[in-house]
C-alpha cells in the first residue's frame, strides 16, 4: 500500500453533514475525537472505514458510556493517542511512545508539533458555533513529514 489516509472528525454534536461524509470517503481509517452526539454517526462513519471514537463531555447517553475517555490507536506502525479535551492529557506523549495526539473540544482546527509529537484537532464538524469554521481533517500516514489537510465544510 502506497498510502494510508486517516480521516479525523470531532464535535459532531449529533449532526453528520453530507459534506463531512464526502470529505472522509477514501479514508482507510477514521478517528472521531468525541462529542459524537448520536450513535448513528459512528455507524455511518464505520460504513466508510474502521472507526475509532472517544467519549466527549456531551456524550452522556447510555450508548455513549461504552466509549472510552481515551483510546490508543495503532495504525501503520504509528501510535496515536486520542482524547476529547487536550487539557485532560495525563501522560507525556513522547515519553509514552506516541507520535500523534488527536483531540477535539475547542471546535478550532489546529495542528502543531511539540517534542516530536504531532498534535491535531480537526475542529468541529457539527452545528455552527460562533464564527468558528466547520471542518474535518485528513492526512496520509505513510507520507512523512505528515501534512494535515483541513477541509472546510458548508455552513448549513
Amino acid at each position: 500500500m502506497n498510502s494510508f489516509v486517516l480521516g479525523l472528525i470531532s464535535d459532531t454534536h449529533g449532526l453528520l453533514r453530507p459534506e463531512a461524509l464526502a470529505a472522509l470517503r477514501g479514508s482507510q481509517a477514521i478517528i472521531h475525537a468525541g462529542d459524537v452526539g448520536k450513535i448513528i454517526i459512528l455507524e455511518e462513519l464505520k460504513a466508510i472505514a474502521p472507526t475509532f471514537a472517544v467519549r466527549g463531555n456531551v456524550d452522556l447517553a447510555p450508548w455513549a458510556l461504552a466509549l472510552p475517555n481515551s483510546e490508543v490507536v495503532e495504525l501503520e506502525n504509528v501510535s496515536i493517542y486520542v482524547l476529547h479535551n487536550l487539557e485532560q492529557l495525563d501522560l507525556h506523549p513522547a515519553y509514552s511512545g506516541f507520535r500523534i495526539v488527536v483531540s477535539g473540544h475547542t471546535h478550532q482546527p489546529k495542528c502543531d508539533w511539540r517534542d516530536g509529537v504531532l498534535y491535531i484537532n480537526p475542529g468541529s464538524a457539527g452545528p455552527k458555533r460562533f464564527k468558528l469554521p466547520i471542518t474535518v481533517a485528513r492526512f496520509d500516514l505513510l507520507r512523512t513529514p505528515w501534512q494535515v489537510e483541513f477541509l472546510s465544510l458548508a455552513t448549513l
